[in-house]
């Protein structure tokens, strides 16, 4: 096994996954709002799509990406419009007084919502496809072991940038009382359905 493939996935993963959109913005409020575990699972649901996206890509499957892209609008149709519905509940949402027990349901259910929004991008396909090429990496086509140990690397690189984002906010979540999660929600409400606006902005293009 190529030690290499896997530091190239790590390197793709997190990159990926650095840049703060909106899925950063819903790790940031869940952290603060419902402590670090849910934004750090929020973040792996993220990875996860990451990891999906980037073995279509590792194992060379033309057929599904391209099936994707062709589909690109309705998949932005249906992100900026689940995007929007989030911002709006987000920006609506009142902080508990408490903290409140997050339960395996409410921790399915953030992993599951990040898996989509990330997943209604299809175009991160041809992200991954330019910086596979990028690196030199399209040799991986036919050699299963190397494209599966890259996409592991791709999962890993983007998981490690959830931990430590998910961490360092964690930080200061006991600064926050209830006046300030209020502006955290109504902020990032804010942003969330900007994000949701562009996505069907993009549309017209």
């Amino acid at each position: 096994m190529d030690i290499t493939f896997l530091l190239r996935g790590l390197l793709i993963g997190f990159s990926i996954a650095a840049p703060v959109g909106p899925i950063g913005v819903l790790c940031i409020r869940r952290t603060l709002a419902n402590g670090r575990t849910s934004g750090l699972v929020s973040g792996l649901g993220a990875a996860t799509a990451d990891a999906i996206y980037g073995g279509i890509a590792g194992f060379g499957l033309t057929f599904i990406s391209s099936l994707l892209i062709s589909q690109h609008f309705w998949f932005r149709l249906i992100g900026g419009a689940f995007l929007c519905y989030l911002g709006i509940k987000t920006f609506l949402t009142k902080p508990a007084e408490q903290a409140a027990t997050i339960k395996g349901r409410s921790l399915l259910g953030a992993y599951a919502s990040t898996v989509f929004l990330t997943l209604t991008n299809p175009t991160t396909i041809l992200s991954f496809a330019a910086i596979f090429a990028g690196l030199g990496i399209a040799s991986t086509n036919g050699n299963y072991l190397s494209a599966s140990v890259l996409v592991l690397g791709v999962f890993l690189g983007s998981a490690l940038w959830w931990f430590i984002l998910s961490g360092g906010v964690s930080l200061f979540r006991t600064k926050f009382n209830t006046q300030g999660l209020r502006w955290v929600n109504r902020i990032s409400g804010i942003l969330i359905t900007i994000f949701g606006l562009i996505a069907f902005l993009s549309l017209r293009g």
